[in-house]
């Protein structure tokens, strides 16, 4: 039904996203500002311990405040939280998310059973030995399966986001799982990309970057998608009795893609000081480097396949490449994991992501110091993130953009209401143009303002929070009851009595001019105003 005072509820949110794109085009944030670094006391980080820090700390290192967490973060203390967060098997889960992960069962699986599944069901829908229903029949369990596993994964991963207390471990498993990006849409990824997110990405996030570039390099998702497993030494011919998939022609030489994104996206960076003579080198180095798909074997589908690979001497970054065998691909993930252009690019992708779009050079220089000094210890890495001045200083507040994962979660976390099911969320995100393991290139998904400020995707956040407005029990429904229950009018009030019918991590988001805006809104239409909010769409 359109209100009076609008010709109708479309028309209305095609000329709200206008005036947000508006509003989120001209606010530019402020520059971010340096300081004295904070000072340890009793082995815990001194952080700012006011609510507007904590909201901070809770957007940036969280999927933003539930009702009632910043108090809950206060009392705790902001320090004392970081810590906790950095330690996550510490943090007990609330019981119902427990209990529904308990109930999906490829996340207590390894990938070796579904890749075997995957595998017998694709060659038969592309056996030419098959009738057109058997082909048909496999097709449909192919489809099944993806279906299945992809689900329980994209489940498990919002149900973390949304309703889980160890929030910086699933802030870290989305970062790295984009720094280190599979495409979900991709072969046999399709069927293994749930598993790369369990067993490559979340048991290493707070671990050591060499840890995860290996698991990252071996696990059958990354060969897949990247195509190491077809990469062969030059003149190398698999034997006849190795038979490739239905549809798949024989190797011929090294593939350079695994090799190219290594270099530019996993360790060093574009501008890192390597040439085409080290990609080349390089994809020689992990020829044989494979995994199988018809017999992974009850443990792992990785498989070094000797015949494949390319045993002539090698030369990387300017050194000779010692080893034999996998031994060299082992040799050059450690040189790659502890080369200085590779703690300045992650040190500059971790700062970007979280404290601004374009990150103070001293900060990337100290971040990129301390993880030489540490051997790429991501969790100090992450608590002098979270306890240098560039973070802790207002000027930081609220500079970051919300990609639209992090929109939709911190939509439904704000709310405290999950009675909607995961399915709408990750509906959400695809609409919004970031669909859960849908990034198709092996850069990932950008986390900066200009990726994700334009007027298509700003529409597709009007639409959800217009939804949101109209289904949530903090919508038209509580605006009724606090109207006494008849019809919502426009009704004057003040700005705080508009934003005090709002949500708590709503309204404690939205600045003077929002709330201003608020109060000639009528009651039912805004929360949905304020989730369009240029405000609410910050972090």
């Amino acid at each position: 039904m359109s209100h009076p005072i609008y010709p109708s509820r479309r028309s209305w949110l095609g000329a709200f996203a206008g005036v947000v794109l508006a509003g989120c085009a001209t606010d530019r944030p402020p520059a971010v500002g340096v300081a004295a670094s904070s000072v340890a006391k009793g082995g815990l980080a001194v952080l700012p311990e006011d609510d507007a820090f904590a909201r901070h700390l809770l957007n940036r290192f969280a999927y933003g405040p539930r009702p009632g967490d910043v108090a809950r973060l206060r009392a705790m203390g902001a320090g004392e939280w970081l810590e906790a967060q950095l330690k996550p098997g510490s943090i007990v889960q609330p019981e119902p998310l427990e209990r529904a992960l308990a109930g999906m069962p490829t996340l207590h699986e390894n990938h070796t059973a579904t890749l075997a599944s995957f595998a017998r069901l694709q060659a038969d829908a592309l056996s030419a030995g098959r009738t057109e229903s058997e082909r048909a029949e496999a097709a449909r369990g192919v489809g099944a399966l993806v279906r299945r596993v992809q689900d329980e994964a994209r489940q498990a991963r919002l149900l973390r986001a949304v309703t889980g207390e160890r929030q910086l471990e699933e802030v870290l498993v989305e970062f790295w799982f984009n720094h280190f990006n599979v495409f979900g849409g991709k072969e046999t990824v399709r069927a293994t990309v749930g598993f790369y997110e369990t067993e490559a990405i979340r048991p290493h996030v707070l671990g050591r970057f060499r840890d995860l570039l290996g698991a990252t390099a071996r696990h059958p998702a990354m060969l897949n998608y990247l195509d190491n497993w077809q990469s062969v030494g030059a003149g190398v011919r698999p034997p006849s009795s190795a038979a490739l998939p239905a549809g798949f022609r024989a190797p011929r030489g090294p593939n350079e893609n695994y090799a190219r994104e290594l270099l530019e996206l996993h360790t060093l960076g574009v501008d890192g000081g390597y040439g085409q003579a080290d990609v080349a080198a390089l994809a020689r180095v992990f020829t044989g480097w494979s995994f199988d798909r018809r017999d992974p074997g009850p443990d792992h589908a990785f498989r070094f396949y000797r015949a494949r690979h390319d045993t002539g001497p090698k030369q990387l970054l300017g050194l000779d490449v010692p080893g034999i065998d996998q031994q060299e691909g082992e040799w050059a993930l450690d040189l790659l994991a502890r080369h200085p252009s590779t703690a300045r690019h992650v040190s500059h992708r971790m700062a970007r992501a979280f404290v601004a779009d374009d990150p103070p050079a001293e900060l990337v220089a100290r971040l990129a110091a301390r993880f030489l000094e540490t051997d790429g210890d991501l969790r100090d890495m992450v608590r002098t993130l979270a306890t240098s001045p560039e973070f802790t200083l207002p000027g930081a507040y609220g500079v970051k953009f919300k990609t639209p994962y992090h929109y939709v979660v911190s939509t439904a976390r704000a709310l405290g209401d999950t009675s909607g099911g995961w399915r709408p969320l990750a509906g959400a995100c695809a609409r919004m143009g970031m669909p859960i393991y849908g990034c198709p290139t092996p850069d990932g998904w950008r986390d900066t303002r200009d990726a994700w400020l334009n007027a298509d995707g700003l529409r597709q956040r009007v639409e959800f929070a217009s939804e949101v407005g109209r289904m949530s029990p903090a919508g038209p429904r509580a605006a009724s009851r606090a109207d006494g229950g008849g019809s919502v009018a426009l009704r004057a009030g003040s700005a705080a009595d508009a934003a005090a019918s709002l949500p708590e991590p709503i309204a404690a988001a939205l600045g003077r001019g929002a709330r201003e805006t608020l109060a000639a809104v009528p009651a039912r239409e805004r929360l949905t105003v304020a989730l369009a909010s240029p405000d609410f769409m910050r972090r």
